[in-house]
């Protein structure tokens, strides 16, 4: 008998979202997709977090859900150290090369317990996820930035990961508070952008 079924399994959580991806027609909407599961794809490789490593992505409509697994490859700060880092550098060179399909992006990093069914990924933890992507303080923070992506950590990320200071992860660049609510549950998590990353590098230079 398995004794699992029914049971959550443990996932890392990265949630993103396009940016005014409603202001756009259904036909570059197809193709801002398109462009998106690629950089995503690409982003994860930079990091040696291969699809052995991860679910397939999920599709969010206007974003994704990407859901890694526990294993020793796939360690948490990767996500922040490398993955976010190369995602960013590739939105930069994507609207580079293809300015009118240029798109920045709304990423939560989360990690917790998922459960699955015939339909995909559900749970308390996903919701947390998906709330942060969606936070209006998040927005907020992408409309006043430059920053190709604006980058929120849930406290579970930044209790565990960030304030560790692990190699390439600087915990003094995640300035801002992201409140949000679950449930009766009021849940924050901290905002980075590339640029305070910048700032942080400039004042200890």
């Amino acid at each position: 008998m398995d004794t699992s079924a029914g049971l959550p399994r443990h996932r890392a959580i990265v949630a993103v979202d396009i940016e005014g991806s409603t202001t756009r027609t259904n036909p570059a909407r197809a193709q801002l997709r398109t462009v998106l599961f690629e950089l995503l794809d690409e982003a994860f490789l930079a990091g040696g977090i291969t699809k052995k490593y991860r679910d397939g992505f999920v599709d969010r409509g206007d974003g994704a859900l990407c859901l890694v697994r526990p294993v020793d490859q796939a360690p948490k700060p990767v996500l922040l150290a490398t993955v976010v880092p190369a995602l960013t550098e590739l939105l930069e060179k994507h609207a580079e090369s293809r300015p009118a399909l240029a798109f920045r992006l709304r990423v939560a990093v989360h990690a917790g317990e998922v459960h699955y069914d015939g339909r995909g990924p559900y749970g308390e933890d996903i919701d947390i996820a998906c709330r942060f992507v969606d936070a209006p303080e998040l927005r907020r923070q992408l409309r006043i930035t430059a920053a190709p992506l604006v980058l929120v950590v849930s406290q579970e990320v930044h209790r565990s990961v960030v304030r560790h200071g692990y190699p390439g992860i600087d915990h003094s660049a995640y300035l801002r508070t992201v409140p949000i609510r679950v449930g009766t549950q009021r849940l924050r998590g901290w905002i980075h952008t590339p640029e305070a990353g910048r700032r942080q590098e400039d004042m200890t230079a």
